[in-house]
């Protein structure tokens, strides 16, 4: 006990022992600056000066653009962020154009490079007879159409009469940019979209609404049930414009979407479709 106690008393008095550190004049000899260091101080003084760097360079890099280049910051946020930067540099690109097509025929009507328009006088008869000429089928059209009806009159294989979803004219539910498409495999069975604030969201199919609440997970949703078992629903709005019972037609508005952050994908308007309670991929039965 005694000899470690000891080999503890030397280490300590090694560490807090201090040195003199002196700067002399090379030409007298004179002591111009001098401190006293002992180890520990000196370690520190040294462990302070890490420790401190290592803050300053944290708190610069994830509050200034230099935290877009390390390797594995991207995440799914940043997908959307660019759909949407991309959008609104198109817009303004075409705004762009726009104005310098304008300005353009501003500089030639001012330099008198641009004359008025001349209006052609509009001869009933003409009109009659281009028109009769456009509607009046060929000879050989003729011909076509009637030796297919005749191969095609008792041809019962042509017909299909099972329905598929070929049949069904589906309505894009709202206008926007898909930010995440359908995937099973992770759980994902609908699609999100980017749209804008109080866009309107339409029914896809006519139907009646089934389901009409509020949710603390997807906000306010809608559901509406379609002929041959589909059922539709939409999630992530602001407000509802049908109740459960209400009889809607295709294309009518029946929710607004609500506010996109772009950092949320919970925040975006979600849309699900099913057919016999297995989902469906909205994308291969509607054109977005």
């Amino acid at each position: 006990m005694t000899k470690r106690t000891n080999k503890l008393n030397e280490f300590l008095h090694k560490i807090r022992f201090k040195y003199r550190v002196s700067i002399l004049n090379e030409n007298t000899l004179e002591e111009s600056w001098h401190v006293r260091l002992s180890k520990f101080s000196v370690f520190m003084f040294a462990s302070t000066f890490v420790f401190l760097t290592f803050i300053i360079l944290t708190i610069l890099i994830f509050n200034t653009p230099i935290v877009h280049y390390l390797p594995g910051y991207g995440d799914a946020g940043n997908r959307t962020q660019i759909i949407q930067e991309s959008m609104r540099a198109d817009s303004l690109v075409q705004q762009i154009n726009l104005q310098a097509g304008y300005m353009g025929i501003l500089k030639e009507i001012i330099d008198g490079k641009i004359k008025p328009d001349s209006i052609a006088s509009l001869d009933p008869e003409d009109l009659q007879e281009k028109a009769r000429v456009f509607v009046e089928k060929s000879n050989n059209e003729k011909e076509f159409v009637d030796k297919f009806e005749q191969d095609e009159k008792y041809n019962l294989a042509s017909i299909d009469s099972k329905p598929n979803e070929n049949m069904y004219v589906f309505f894009q539910p709202t206008r926007g940019v898909i930010s995440s498409s359908f995937d099973i495999a992770e759980e994902q069975f609908g699609i999100y979209m980017i749209t804008s604030p109080n866009e309107s969201v339409v029914s896809v199919l006519g139907g009646t609404v089934v389901y009409a609440a509020f949710t603390f997970d997807f906000g306010w949703v809608i559901g509406v049930q379609h002929e041959n078992n589909y059922l539709s629903i939409y999630k992530n709005n602001t407000r509802l414009l049908a109740k459960v019972g209400d009889t809607v037609k295709a294309g009518q508005s029946i929710a607004l979407t609500g506010e996109t952050s772009g950092k949320k994908a919970g925040a975006q308007f979600y849309f699900e479709l099913w057919k016999q309670g297995k989902p469906i991929n909205p994308e291969d039965v509607i054109i977005f």
